[in-house]
């Protein structure tokens, strides 16, 4: 598991930083005009879909079925899996991309009420043009969970940095001749090099994933579609909660919704590059583990969420305590004034506080979908929601936008004591976070926390310095507090240090 969660976040970090670049450049050729608007909208539309039905509910259904029937069928019976849903896959797909291409009018009256007659013309056409991209990283996701359970998990994590190197490339050439048209085609080769570099590895691994006639007699395959639209339906829930902040966020001030987008935005790279890739290493792993029996599966899941808290907490931390210095080195520039760096910046501490919440939920739910509790993972999503609306309500009037941004932290904390208690079985809770494990990760926090207050409090931030003066200090704080917690909890016998340790092929 650690060794997979590695090799995902050195590609997911790759991939987080060519995002940037990409969008670097698209404000660069587009700057903030109705065309791309339109487009923000098409591929919103476009997006969706990807992350509901592509890489969320398929990867959920399945990745565990795929992963048993590996281990317990063997290769032969695995690929024909893969072959009869790639099948299925490809006729769902190409269904709603013709549904979302003749639908594409409404959708974006509904996306976009606000918009003239030349604005919503144009988020239709890039709508109707970008649609197919579903087909293609459908089967992108496809191969991703193949490769994933075959223990491959480097090539899928920079499968998406090589979508942006296209994505760039391309935008670069065509943009002064092709306009907005440009951007739709560029996410549509990105999906092609994604799906294409993906298929390729599953096909070198011996699992070319070329379509074959569906079977009735197929039990997995009939299991994994009994799975997908209630892990859908959970996946859609989960879209409401950042519609909820942001219908809430309408009735502050102006700017509050862009203040929690930036805040967010921060906060996306430390939960790609550790929960997600966590998340996703463990759920094959998990597959195969309840097939070994109960206390093999509960043992994973242990480990799995204390190594996922031994890498966020300290993140978590150092976020709160540099809110402020990391929004100003990263946004305070322009338009971008002191408001919005005060908001974003206590909007940013309050996101932290939720890491941890997110890291556990997040593991905790892969657990569900390894169990095949499909009622249970959307009975989690949907408590997720609920309590995001509570929380929401009840913070909003103290504490305005920093209310916002803390009520969801505090669901995603109650999301994870949730899906720990609808784990069936004997979870042996006892076990969980022995002494052994919290007594050096404490210390290692409190030593990081004191060294870090006491850092700010002797050398203040320039300020009004260049970047080069301001992204030098930052990587103060960041080295000296990973020194100081990787030392401490090292010295004190964190287990989590052998596992790293081996990983890369040393022996503590």
């Amino acid at each position: 598991m650690v060794r997979h969660s590695l090799r995902m976040m050195a590609g997911t970090f790759l991939s987080r930083i060519l995002g940037l670049a990409r969008e670097v450049l698209t404000a660069a050729l587009f700057g903030a005009t109705r065309q791309l608007d339109a487009f923000l909208v098409a591929y919103t539309l476009a997006n969706l879909s990807r992350r509901l039905l592509a890489e969320g509910a398929l990867s959920a259904a399945f990745v565990p079925e795929f992963s048993r029937s590996l281990e317990k069928d063997g290769p032969e019976a695995a690929r024909s899996l893969a072959r009869q849903t790639l099948a299925v896959l490809l006729a769902a797909t190409g269904v709603v991309t013709v549904a979302g291409i003749l639908a594409a009018p409404l959708l974006v009256r509904i996306m976009a009420p606000g918009f003239d007659l030349e604005g919503a013309s144009t988020a239709v056409y890039l709508t109707r043009l970008m649609f197919p991209f579903l087909v293609f990283i459908s089967i992108a996701a496809l191969a991703m969970g193949v490769l994933n359970s075959l223990d491959c998990f480097f090539v899928p994590a920079i499968a998406p940095a090589l979508s942006n190197v296209v994505f760039i490339a391309f935008l670069a050439i065509v943009t002064l001749r092709w306009g907005v048209r440009g951007l739709a085609y560029a996410v549509l080769l990105g999906g092609i090099s994604q799906m294409v570099l993906q298929w390729l590895w599953s096909a070198k691994k011996g699992f070319a994933l070329l379509p074959a006639m569906p079977r009735r007699d197929n039990e997995a395959l009939a299991r994994a579609m009994k799975l997908f639209l209630p892990y859908a339906a959970g996946l859609s829930l989960n879209q409401l909660i950042p519609l909820i902040s942001r219908m809430l966020g309408s009735f502050l001030q102006e700017g509050a919704i862009s203040v929690l987008n930036y805040a967010d935005r921060v906060l996306q790279l430390p939960l790609g590059l550790f929960v997600i890739a966590i998340s996703q290493a463990i759920l094959p792993q998990l597959s195969r583990q309840i097939l070994a029996g109960e206390e093999d599966f509960f043992k994973g899941v242990r480990e799995a969420l204390r190594f996922g808290l031994f890498m966020v907490l300290p993140v978590a931390l150092g976020m709160a305590l540099f809110s402020g210095e990391i929004v100003h080195l990263l946004f305070f520039r322009g338009a971008f004034g002191e408001w919005a760096w005060r908001g974003t910046a206590g909007a940013l501490a309050m996101y932290s506080f939720g890491l941890p919440g997110m890291a556990c939920s997040t593991i905790l739910l892969r657990a569900l979908y390894a169990r095949g509790l499909p009622r249970e993972a959307m009975a989690v999503t949907a408590f997720s929601v609920v309590a995001n609306v509570v929380f929401s309500l009840l913070l909003i009037k103290p504490l305005q936008i920093n209310g916002l941004a803390l009520a969801s932290s505090l669901a995603f904390s109650g999301t994870a004591v949730l899906a720990w208690r609808l784990l069936p079985g004997e979870r042996g809770a006892e076990k969980l976070f022995p002494r052994s494990w919290s007594l050096p990760v404490a210390a290692g926090l409190s030593l990081m926390g004191a060294v870090l207050v006491s850092l700010k409090m002797l050398f203040s931030y320039p300020l009004y310095g260049s970047i080069l003066a301001k992204g030098s200090w930052m990587l103060l704080p960041l080295l000296l507090g990973a020194g100081v917690y990787a030392v401490v909890t090292w010295k004190a016998g964190s287990p989590e240090w052998a596992w790293i340790s081996e990983a890369f092929g040393v022996r503590p």
